[in-house]
């Protein structure tokens, strides 16, 4: 599976996915510059009339709740429905799904809409899309992980899609296989849109590699192991250095990086 995701990593810096996202504004230039550094092209256009004619142009959509108004819904359906049209990929990231029922209700019309490729989310939102009840303190997930590979699991069947849940333990599945990442570092919980960038990440690897399953499992590894990186070559960092620390890891991530420290096991 290592060498799956280092080739993933290397079909993103040649192909330059051109990445559109419909996101929040807490981490809209974060997201745009991990894009970049990872290899990808950011495209931040949410205006619910220029989404269609843009479509045709992208590699792949981000959509992300975090800071969710009535122009970028009414955005998300029109992308979500045009992009399904010209068969690609389309991430979604239901921030805050377990706790504010609107947000679930446009997950189900998104999913009616179009075709959600892969659904990226903390514990508590992928618990609360599979109807468990939610664990989460805003947008932060506070679940202890229980029963967490059947949520993703659940999820993925409900959706058709995969499903990548953020945590301690990273769950990617596409509803049958299943593979757990453990790379990462608590650092990642002290800096604001870190599942936001992975979110981004994943959309950058689903618009350059066919093999979405493998995909969310390059992307999820990727922010776990510059994370990783950071701390073991800066010890006592603190997060603002290790922000922007983070963001040159990714810059300079090579497949040697992944074969050597992806910490990943398939079920």
């Amino acid at each position: 599976m290592l060498n799956k995701i280092a080739a993933c990593l290397q079909d993103i810096r040649e192909k330059t996915p051109l990445v559109q996202a419909i996101t929040n504004y807490v981490s809209i230039n974060d997201c745009a510059n991990i894009l970049l550094c990872f290899g990808a092209s950011p495209a931040m256009c949410e205006a619910k009339n220029e989404v269609e004619e843009f479509a045709p142009l992208i590699s792949s959509l981000y959509i992300n709740f975090g800071t969710l108004n009535e122009e970028q819904k009414d955005a998300s359906i029109l992308a979500v429905r045009k992009v399904t049209e010209l068969h690609k990929p389309i991430v979604l990231d239901p921030i805050a799904c377990g706790v504010v029922s609107r947000r679930a209700r446009l997950a189900e019309e998104l999913s009616t809409s179009g075709n959600i490729t892969i659904i990226k989310g903390n514990m508590g939102e992928i618990k609360a899309l599979a109807g468990y009840e939610a664990q989460a303190r805003g947008a932060d997930s506070i679940d202890d992980g229980k029963d967490g590979i059947e949520a993703c699991k659940i999820v993925a069947q409900k959706y058709h899609a995969v499903v990548a849940s953020t945590g301690k333990t990273d769950i990617i599945t596409d509803g049958e296989k299943t593979c757990l990442i453990d790379n990462g570092t608590p650092m990642l919980t002290h800096i604001t849109a870190a599942g936001c960038m992975t979110g981004a990440l994943t959309a950058a690897a689903a618009g350059a590699c066919d093999d979405y399953f493998t995909a969310a499992c390059a992307a999820v590894m990727a922010m776990g192991l510059s994370g990783e990186l950071v701390v073991n070559t800066n010890p006592g960092v603190l997060p603002g250095t290790f922000r922007v620390k983070l963001f040159d890891a990714i810059y300079s991530m090579t497949t040697e990086d992944i074969l050597k420290g992806g910490k990943i096991k398939c079920l």
